[in-house]
């Protein structure tokens, strides 16, 4: 019987949904199924290896263009900061719940990350000169109202 068949007489037996694989699984887990294994050719002889392992002549043009790699060129870093507003430069600990939060700093290791610690636009983490930094132009700056349904629930 092959394990499909043995799957499909389990199912049909005790109304369960075992696929082939299951059977097969429980059947090595069990010590019931044999792992056929095909019969294994031959090894290679010594010069059979040396032969394959051999470069051909193709293998070195694809081996020197593989091994060609880009060059790159350093570009100096552009800082785009927002030159509307002097940040107050707050720490986290410092900002308070309507304060902008438009980071300062933290590019080079170890330095200290600061905030513009401005007024708040409202419905956003920034002010609004940061807030039309950070967002695309083309897009509302309105915030769309949400079309969720809401539901009550009684307390008692």
């Amino acid at each position: 019987m092959s394990y499909r068949d043995a799957a499909n007489a389990i199912n049909a037996r005790f109304g369960t949904f075992y696929s082939r694989s299951s059977a097969l699984g429980r059947a090595r887990r069990m010590g019931l199924a044999e792992i056929g294994r095909p019969e294994l050719s031959p090894r290679m002889t010594e010069a059979q290896f040396q032969q394959l392992a051999r470069p051909r002549p193709d293998d070195a043009a694809l081996l020197k263009f593989l091994r060609r790699r880009p060059a790159f060129s350093r570009l100096e870093a552009v800082q785009l900061r927002c030159v509307e507003v002097v940040p107050r430069y707050l720490e986290l600990i410092e900002l308070d719940a309507g304060d902008c939060r438009y980071p300062y700093g933290g590019d080079e290791e170890g330095e200290a990350i600061t905030f513009c610690g401005h007024p708040r636009r409202k419905g956003s983490s920034y002010c609004t000169p940061h807030f039309h930094l950070t967002r695309n132009p083309e897009i509302p700056t309105e915030r769309v109202p949400s079309v969720a349904p809401l539901r009550s629930i009684a307390t008692v």
